[in-house]
């Protein structure tokens, strides 16, 4: 009997499995998408849905380039064991390079980027029956430079925290300590005019509050907060952090020793802001003795 692509589609929308799994079981079942639905289940390929519910806050966030074009990624796993698997590193990999040679601008439209004969999405659904854990692709951000503009990529803690910096009229070498400045310090923001006003009244507030504590007069205490909010843009905005390798100058500074100045840059830590999973581990034996 003919695979028909509404049949795939059908087949793929009650099972989850990828693309190439689908119409190889259609083949093998005569088109019968209930049989369809067992040969996947026999073969391990439809149990990818039953984890889309399930917790995943591991994995690790990498950088590529290729020319004037690199890409930022995280792509997460349930747990930290199988992100050092090298099938889950090829994965990123392939998608990271897959994206970074498309018009692709957000998670929609990258899931659909193909990579061989199939997309990232079937490609994702594929490796999470396969490898057993709930996988997903994050977030991502690519960032495009001049001629005479740099990229500075910097992975920590085996790729648990990635940064991606550029820099204009310095060279790699100095973005590379932008990133990896960005990467040990935590820098949230690039300086403080990208700190959004509802952070810094937050923030205003409470120093007020803390400098009133203290039995501070209000005027007082109202120039105190500016100074305090001078420190608080000092830990958490790039340009204004303590350079690492020399303390004496902040990072603008460094990088215009360099002749320089910093354009952009973009730190990923890997289950920032998500859910952990809170791991039962006799309830994972058990789920794993009975198949699920």
């Amino acid at each position: 009997m003919e695979v028909t692509a509404s049949m795939v589609k059908e087949l793929r929308e009650t099972s989850g499995a990828g693309m190439m799994d689908c119409k190889k079981a259609l083949s093998e079942c005569d088109g019968s998408i209930e049989a369809a639905l067992d040969w996947l289940r026999e073969k391990g390929f439809a149990k990818a849905t039953k984890k889309s519910s399930r917790i995943a806050a591991e994995g690790l966030a990498n950088i590529f380039v290729d020319g004037n074009k690199a890409i930022i990624l995280e792509v997460n796993s349930e747990t930290d064991f199988v992100s050092k698997n090298e099938e889950f590193t090829d994965m990123i990999e392939t998608i990271g390079k897959s994206i970074l040679a498309s018009d692709a601008t957000d998670l929609d439209s990258a899931l659909q980027v193909k990579c061989g004969e199939e997309t990232i999405n079937d490609l994702i659904v594929a490796k999470t029956a396969k490898i057993g854990e709930k996988l997903s692709l994050r977030r991502f951000e690519i960032l495009t430079k001049n001629d005479d503009e740099s990229f500075g990529a910097y992975l920590h803690m085996g790729g648990k925290i990635a940064s991606l910096a550029l820099v204009k009229n310095a060279s790699e070498e100095v973005a590379k300590d932008v990133a990896m400045q960005s990467a040990a310090m935590k820098a949230q923001y690039l300086d403080s005019a990208s700190v959004p006003a509802d952070v810094v009244e937050k923030e205003r507030k409470v120093l007020i509050e803390q400098a009133m504590e203290e039995g501070k007069p209000a005027d007082i205490a109202e120039k105190m907060v500016e100074g305090r909010l001078k420190k608080f843009f000092k830990e958490i905005c790039l340009v204004e952090q303590s350079f690492i390798k020399d303390g004496d100058v902040d990072v603008k500074t460094y990088v215009a020793n360099n002749g320089g100045e910093i354009v952009n840059c973009i730190r990923y830590e890997v289950g920032e802001g998500m859910e952990k999973r809170n791991d039962n581990f006799a309830e994972e034996v058990m789920n794993q003795v009975k198949g699920e």
